[in-house]
């Protein structure tokens, strides 16, 4: 599969490409930060979606435009309030598929898999705001599958969780290669196979993914007033931060300078 993410925000651009990997692994990607180059990226790619992360700066009619020139290919738009106003305005602007940020990451993945076949997707909410509190206690709000502590990783092979477990002791590809018995080369092999599978862009992701400390796929898509907040230094958090140094320097007693050695002044012998 191929796509063509559109976002100014590389952060986002990668939150939207871990996703995309549940739905193809082997998927390819190019970006746009802007209307001019999503057009060049998707005359450059041909991908099989186009992939809109928006936001109040973007023009509808720049989307309009850009749609209008590649009709036969599906669009999804991510969103951070689906109104019934914006998503008629989006769906008459050539976008099959509209997805409010809040849903859960696996319903967003369906989302983007039934715009990807031809499909459409219109949030309940869109089309009758008295329908959502009907829906909401049918939902799970953690599901099984993303919930702490849980195997959701079971693609993963016997040795690719034994690199998983070096990794997380914070070894090298050197010593990994050396404890297992394999060689460098296919610990490498094994970690860019690790990487697609978990949707991790290094190595620190791929360990906060698969222990169950990153909290969901989408915690970099979400609004900077519903996103979790970000420990400073001192504060708890998930990752225990040294609490500034309280340190009270005292002045240096006054040293008489005619005592204190100088450079050139030569070492007395010893007995002298």
């Amino acid at each position: 599969m191929k796509f063509t993410i559109v976002n100014s925000e590389a952060e986002r651009r990668e939150g939207l490409k871990a996703l995309l990997r549940h739905i193809d692994r082997r998927a390819r990607f190019n970006e746009a930060k802007d209307w001019r180059q999503a057009a060049s990226a998707v005359l450059r790619l041909d991908p099989d979606m186009i992939v809109i992360d928006w936001h109040d700066a973007m023009r509808m009619a720049d989307l309009r435009t850009l749609l209008s020139a590649f009709p036969r290919i599906p669009a999804a738009i991510i969103v951070d309030e689906a109104s019934t106003a914006q998503v008629r305005m989006l769906l008459s602007a050539g976008a099959l598929g509209v997805v409010p940020r809040d849903l859960d990451p696996t319903l967003i993945v369906r989302a983007l898999e039934m715009v990807l076949l031809g499909g459409h997707y219109v949030p309940a909410c869109a089309l009758d705001p008295t329908l959502e509190p009907v829906f909401l206690p049918r939902r799970d709000t953690e599901p099984k599958e993303f919930r702490k502590g849980s195997k959701r990783f079971n693609t993963l092979s016997l040795r690719q969780q034994q690199i998983m477990r070096c990794v997380h002791m914070g070894s090298t590809n050197k010593i990994i290669a050396k404890t297992l018995g394999i060689s460098e080369g296919t610990v490498k092999i094994h970690l860019g196979s690790i990487f697609q599978q978990l949707g991790a862009p290094n190595r620190a992701a791929a360990v906060a993914i698969y222990n169950g400390w990153q909290n969901g796929y989408l915690e970099v898509l979400k609004r900077e007033a519903d996103a979790s907040p970000r420990p400073a230094l001192g504060d708890a958090g998930p990752v225990p931060l040294r609490a500034a140094a309280l340190l009270t320097y005292a002045p240096r007693p006054e040293i008489e300078e005619h005592l204190l050695p100088m450079a050139a002044e030569p070492q007395p012998r010893f007995g002298d």
